[in-house]
Formats: C-alpha cells, structure tokens, sequence
C-alpha cells in the first residue's frame, strides 16, 4: 500500500481492504471542518463498494455526504471547493485491481503536515449521524464560461479509456461546439491500458490520423494525452499547450514542477512571463501556486495542466477544451514546433528504498565537483548548459531511482541518460 500526500493506494483485497478504508475515512473526519464532504469515484469494479463504506464512516461520524457517484477526479475537486472536503475513490492511472483514496479539503490535496493525521489513528467526538444526499456537479456549465465557444465544429476523437471521464470531457466538447467522436467509452473491452501516457494508443492515433487532434484519458480523467495527425505527443505537450491558452488569456505568473521541459520555460519567459520551479508532484506545484498567487502551471511528467482559479488539480477534461479552442490559433503550432526542438527522457532504475538517501547523497558530492548549478530540493538536478539538465530522484514509494533528462540535442540527451544510469548504478554497487 502506498501513503502519500497524493493518496493511498493499494491492490484492493490484497494490501487494501475495506477495514483500511474505515480507518482512513475515520482520520480523515478529524479534518474536516465544514462538516460536509463529497465523495465520487471512478469505474473500477471495488469502487462502489469502497464509496458505500467511506459514506457510511463519514455519516457515522457527524458528516454530512454529497454523492456524486462515477466522476472524473477534478469534478470532485470543483464539488468540493463548495463543500469544504472531498474524497476521491481512485488510483489514477494504476492498474484495474488497484484502488485508492485521494483526500482534498479546502478544494486542493492534502499536505505534508495533514498526512500523518489521515495515517494515525483519530478518536472522533460527534454529536449527530451525518446524512447523505446526491448531488449533480455544474463542472461542464463553469468550464464552458471559460473557454467559451468554438466556431467551425472541428472534429476531435476522445479516447475514454473505460474511464470517468467519458460523459463529461465528451460533453463538454460538444457543448463548446465540436464535433466529437468517443472510443473505448467502457471500460469492458477497452484496447489500451489505464494510463495513457506509458500506452502507445495505437487505436487512437490509427482512427485520427484525418481529424484536427484527439484526446485520451486516464481512469479518473486528470491525465490528458493529446494526439496530432495521427501522433501521440508528449505529457511535456500538453502542458505546454494549456500553459499557451493561459499566456493567451494574459496570465503572466506559472509554477512548473523541476522535472518540466525548459522548452515551456523559455516560452513563457519569451512572452514575458515569469515561472517559479517546485518538487516533482501535482501537491508541490499546487502547494508553490498558493504559496507565490500563481496562476497557472503543472507538471510535464504527466501532462498535468493545473489552473487554480478553476481548480487545484491535474485538469485534463478542462485542458481538452482549452486546447480544441486553440486549433486555429497560431499559438497551437508554435508550442508544438518549439518543444519539438528539444528531447525528453524519462527512466527508472531498480534500487532498493533502504539505499535511496544515501545513493543520492553519494552521487550529489560527485555531482556537485563537476557541475556548478545544482538543484537539490528533490533530488539532484544538474543544470549542465542553458539547453540541457539532468534530474535524478528517489521515489518515494516504491523501490526506484528515476533519471529524467532533457536536451536540443537528441544524441546529447541519450548520452547523458545513458551515463547518468550507469552512475547510478555503479554508485549502488559501492554502498549495498
């Protein structure tokens, strides 16, 4: 099981089980506040089990539910802007056996310091049962006022990838005034895995090779993958795409996660505006957005485009809208081709958690003889010229060191990963 600030999840029946989740939604009654909190989940199969079981915990304690039944993910964070606290039943991009809970309060994820008080075990005091009501969310109808409308019904493929986000992301596309074709709607016979990012969406970019883009989505709909001409894009893409739209609406004040291409960067420095740089994590940059009253930003590791005023959250139905409202506007091809000019790697080696903070510490001492710009708030980050960067960090739930690395030069890129790896490596060999 893992616990983080960005949920706990689990292999449900395995190292999840319901008695977790009533001791998790129990602690998290202690935080909640308003006395109100809504609840929706995603199209796993253990979902409605688990919503029955946090509703029923949550009224036992006092709370009064708002159910929203099967949503995406940033729905539940809008919702609960309104309400005060939220649960989220999900694991993201994760397997299909897999499940979780991410906890919002407030209408952003929890932190650090509120961490430990969802873990550790709370003794509630109510004073009434709480009551339970469902709730129809006005997500699309907020969404349409900011994108607005779009003329010349351009055609656009969504794949649903049996997910959450099939209803809305598909509605709201129409509502804006595309015109919308959806595959793999359920999640019974889907062609593709959960997570778009990792899969090569091959029925995708097959059927949408004659239509303007198209867009696939993760389980709970906060992930987007946009596809061009037939071609899967980068996560990098979409946020650079959803970073464009927000230069265009004039907003001048981003967050970008540390792992984020430096080609988006210099793009909005280039427009004139100013970026703050956070940990890897969509927590982090929200964390960093409340802390500098930025206006929008994310993380490129997983296309997580994140504007506050609407929500504090990966926002991919949202960014699918911004992006169709994009398509004849000359901003759209001038991000794409301009982070075309750089090259991402993104890689992972096994390492054993025990060894992580010394692995890192080890090779931080190396790094920091060679290089003279170095970042180390998560991880090491080696700035090696104004075109190039390394970044080597820990996970911090499972038993991997990932390398992330970026260039304008292909082969330098490949270069430096490969190098960076074996580093690693040798470097565990000297410590285990």
């Amino acid at each position: 099981m893992k616990k983080t600030i960005s949920g706990i999840r689990g292999i449900f029946g395995k190292d999840l089980h319901l008695k977790d989740v009533i001791e998790f939604s129990n602690n998290f009654s202690s935080l909640i506040k308003s006395q109100k909190c809504v609840v929706g989940r995603d199209t796993r199969p253990s979902g409605k089990m688990i919503q029955e079981t946090i509703s029923a915990v949550l009224m036992k304690n006092g709370i009064d539910v708002f159910d929203l039944g099967m949503v995406p993910t940033p729905v539940v964070f809008r919702e609960a802007r309104k309400y005060g606290a939220g649960i989220v039943i999900s694991s993201s991009h994760n397997p299909i056996e897999w499940n979780g809970m991410k906890f919002i309060l407030d209408g952003r994820g929890i932190n650090e310091k509120e961490l430990p008080q969802i873990i550790n075990h709370q003794e509630i005091l109510k004073s009434k049962i709480g009551k339970i009501k469902k709730i129809e969310s006005t997500y699309i109808e907020d969404a349409r006022k900011i994108i607005g409308n779009i003329e010349n019904s351009p055609k656009i493929v969504i794949d649903n990838g049996g997910g959450a986000a099939k209803d809305f992301a598909a509605t709201l596309l129409k509502n804006i005034g595309c015109d919308v074709e959806v595959i793999n709607k359920e999640l019974l016979g889907c062609s593709r895995g959960p997570d778009p990012t990792s899969d090569k969406l091959i029925e995708l970019t097959s059927i949408s090779k004659d239509k303007e883009i198209a867009f696939a989505f993760d389980l709970d709909g906060d992930r987007l993958v946009v596809v061009r001409k037939g071609e899967k894009q980068t996560p990098d893409a979409t946020l650079g795409l959803g970073i464009a739209k927000s230069l265009e609406l004039g907003y001048k004040k981003f967050v970008l996660s540390i792992d984020t291409s430096i080609s988006i960067e210099k793009f909005i420095k280039e427009k004139g505006g100013t970026v703050v740089r956070s940990k890897v994590g969509e927590a982090n940059v929200i964390e960093e957005m409340l802390k500098n009253n930025s206006q929008a930003g994310g993380e490129g590791s997983s296309g997580g485009f994140i504007l506050p005023e609407f929500n504090y959250c990966r926002e991919g139905i949202l960014t699918s809208g911004l992006i169709s409202s994009m398509l004849e506007n000359s901003k759209f091809s001038e991000i794409l081709n301009y982070m075309e000019s750089y090259f991402q790697i993104r890689e992972k080696v096994e390492i054993d958690s025990n060894y992580h903070d010394k692995l890192i510490e080890n090779i931080k001492n190396n790094l920091i003889k060679k290089y003279s710009e170095i970042d180390t708030r998560d991880g090491i980050k080696t700035i090696i010229d104004e075109n190039t960067w390394i970044l080597i960090r820990k996970s911090n739930t499972e038993d991997i060191i990932r390398i992330s690395g970026e260039s304008n030069d292909e082969e330098k890129c490949k270069k430096i990963i490969n190098n960076t790896i074996e580093m690693v490596k040798e470097n565990y060999e000297k410590i285990k």
